[in-house]
């Protein structure tokens, strides 16, 4: 069960993180993962590190920002394996400031990444799915769709953005053998959240308020990412899978 022997899966923010993990495991399942990010040099020694392995994995660098680089982006995919069958759009970007402070500028620049290149990404490879009959489109959320945090105004509205996007994919695409579901983590430790981790206090909060008392580490999310893309998932449509060791439901 859950194997991806022949599937090809576009990951973006691929190069660190959630998304290498989650590329990781797909690649393990028998996956022939493309591993996205804006930095190529950063990305082919990950590409490298999976063939080494065994695995199937080619590094393709390009914008989430852009639209014209995606679509190049996913018709050189098609082109070169024939399908695009798993998107996983997982690329995102975090600004901290007190909203009063918080610049329209910085604003858009995280809503730029983390929804509307989400969009981008779902709407470029759901042309190929269209016409495959099938496919599996998977969103990072997070836990902050749902929860409010002091600072990070623009981050909160686009998770939710991408909350609300899943729930409308999977009505608009379900019938054409599409799935549109959301991993929504928690606190992972994640370069991302670096600063957060070196932070005692934080740090102490942080294990004190999950149930499971730790941080989630990267390489736990590749499960659910391999089983939302796995064959087995065909039911599972809309669906919000939450990954934060109940941090979500502990009062």
């Amino acid at each position: 069960m859950f194997r991806l022997d022949g599937k090809t899966a576009l990951i973006s923010g691929a190069s660190r993180g959630l998304g290498w993990g989650m590329a990781k495991a797909l690649a393990k399942q028998g996956a022939h993962v493309f591993l996205n990010g804006r930095d190529a040099a950063s990305l082919e020694p990950r590409a490298l590190e999976l063939v080494s392995e065994g695995c199937l994995a080619t590094a393709i660098a390009f914008d989430v920002t852009q639209p014209g680089d995606i679509q190049r982006a996913v018709d050189q995919i098609v082109s070169v394996n024939g399908s695009l069958d798993i998107l996983i759009a997982n690329a995102g970007i975090q600004h901290r400031s007190p909203i009063v402070d918080f610049s329209e500028d910085e604003f858009r620049r995280v809503m730029d990444t983390n929804l509307i290149g989400v969009w981008l990404l779902a709407k470029e490879a759901s042309k190929h799915m269209i016409q495959a009959h099938g496919g599996r489109i998977i969103f990072t959320g997070s836990i902050t769709a749902h929860l409010g945090r002091a600072t990070i105004s623009a981050y909160i509205a686009s998770k939710g953005g991408v909350h609300a996007l899943a729930r409308q994919l999977a009505v608009e695409l379900g019938d054409k053998g599409i799935t549109t579901n959301v991993i929504s983590p928690g606190y992972f430790s994640t370069e991302m959240n670096e600063h957060l981790i070196a932070d005692k206090d934080f740090n102490e909060w942080v294990c004190s308020r999950v149930p499971v008392r730790r941080w989630g580490n990267p390489d736990e999310i590749g499960a659910a990412a391999v089983f939302l893309a796995s064959d087995e998932s065909a039911y599972i449509n809309g669906h919000v899978l939450t990954m934060d060791g109940g941090f979500s439901i502990s009062m």
